[in-house]
């Protein structure tokens, strides 16, 4: 059976106002693992990382999660930036009453994911950084722009109506607010503070993560080491969730 046929739990969780839609797939045999918890990008859902959930779920606690504004999760009057979509994402680990998690972060969602880290670090117990996002050199919208044109050839098809359907449900305000967010945060201040182990993943044609972003991420961060997944593009959850199995099983166990 293939990952993407294998149908999820879906869960509701009360934050205040807000409701919060997860996605959860925990193997019977649970052997007490902590849960991995994957966080998606800017813009887009969890729609994206129900394949590496799935995947995952056969030997992990796995979990995924449609932030605030995105997806199935109540859409706030306003649009929220990346600290109050890190502090959300660290209240919905606490309403869901998850231990310590691995939080996997994909493009943005790396970014929301290290700021959960360096400030509410009792909720993280590793970080897996997959393609994050956003170096110096991008720190504009004609050079990031530029940069996913070109990654984009190299990318699965069957993404582009899951993202049209993800920036239809989030609207054009808080797709535009999670970009700007991207594009303003300075991740590399924050780095350096961070006192987990952490795995950072590039694909060997990201486009959006020169490696040498990859390899200053690695360097910056105290407890990093980098994996390069050889012909694989910024999407890696996405186009091949496969190859991610082990490299996150087996650092969760290290971790």
């Amino acid at each position: 059976m293939r990952s993407t046929e294998i149908e999820l739990e879906q869960r509701t969780a009360r934050l205040g106002d807000w409701s919060v839609t997860g996605w959860r797939r925990v193997p019977p045999d649970a052997d007490g693992s902590p849960p991995v918890v994957c966080v998606h990008g800017a813009g887009v859902s969890s729609r994206e990382l129900r394949p590496l959930v799935a995947a995952l779920g056969e030997h992990l606690p796995a979990w995924t999660v449609d932030l605030p504004g995105f997806g199935q999760s109540t859409k706030p009057p306003y649009a929220l930036g990346l600290t109050e979509l890190a502090d959300a994402l660290a209240d919905w680990l606490e309403a869901e009453g998850l231990p310590p998690a691995c939080l996997v972060g994909c493009s943005f969602g790396c970014q929301v994911a290290v700021d959960v880290a360096v400030r509410h670090p009792e909720r993280v117990r590793s970080l897996v950084l997959i393609g994050p996002t956003v170096d110096a050199a991008a720190r504009s919208w004609p050079r990031l722009i530029a940069r996913w044109v070109r990654n984009s050839r190299r990318e699965d098809p069957r993404m582009m109506p899951l993202n049209a359907a993800d920036y239809r449900d989030a609207g054009l305000r808080q797709v535009m607010a999670s970009f700007g967010a991207a594009v303003r945060d300075r991740v590399e201040d924050k780095l350096p503070h961070l006192t987990v182990p952490t795995l950072v993943v590039r694909g060997e044609f990201d486009r959006l993560v020169p490696q040498d972003w990859a390899e200053e991420v690695t360097r910056m961060t105290p407890r990093g080491r980098l994996t390069v997944v050889p012909g694989a593009p910024h999407m890696i959850p996405f186009r091949d969730p496969a190859v991610l199995v082990p490299l996150i099983r087996e650092f969760v166990a290290d971790a």
